[in-house]
């Protein structure tokens, strides 16, 4: 089985608490860091499945970037479930569509396990979402935010 374990994934979930109405930072990586959402369908599929998580009310996003190998999603908890359950469905619903995309099946998409942090209430969300979105600025994709196409945030 091809598997790979982020070096001290185990540490990551320690300590980890899923609160209702709580905002939290979470970063995923793609299986072996691959470009994968260089592709302009594989990155908007994800953009549309993280909408969904806010129609749904499971979420309420307040800013996120997809950069080619991972993911920065900025929420609000809406229900009462943990964020490794939130990340299952994310994970599951983006690794089913850009495989059927792909034509296959059952190839991995993300890398196992995820980084997530808890915003406490004094933090300021703005330089937060600000920090996200200028992903693609520092990695030096673009010289221009407005030249990325995939990120938003409720203030921006």
């Amino acid at each position: 089985m091809d598997f790979i374990r982020a070096p001290g994934g185990c540490a990551l979930r320690k300590g980890r608490y899923s609160e209702v109405n709580r905002i939290y930072l979470v970063t995923t990586v793609t299986h072996k860091r691959l470009s994968v959402f260089n592709q302009l369908s594989y990155a908007r599929s994800l953009v549309n499945i993280l909408r969904d998580s806010d129609r749904e009310n499971i979420t309420s996003t307040l800013a996120w970037v997809v950069m080619p190998d991972h993911l920065h999603w900025l929420f609000e908890l809406k229900r009462d479930l943990m964020l490794s359950q939130i990340m299952r469905i994310i994970k599951g619903r983006s690794s089913r569509e850009i495989n059927c995309q792909k034509n296959r099946t059952g190839q991995r998409l993300w890398q196992a396990g995820f980084h997530d942090r808890a915003i406490r209430k004094e933090e300021d969300l703005l330089s937060v979402a600000r920090y996200i979105v200028a992903n693609p600025l520092r990695a030096g994709l673009v010289s221009n935010i407005g030249d990325y196409p995939h990120w938003d945030s409720v203030w921006l």
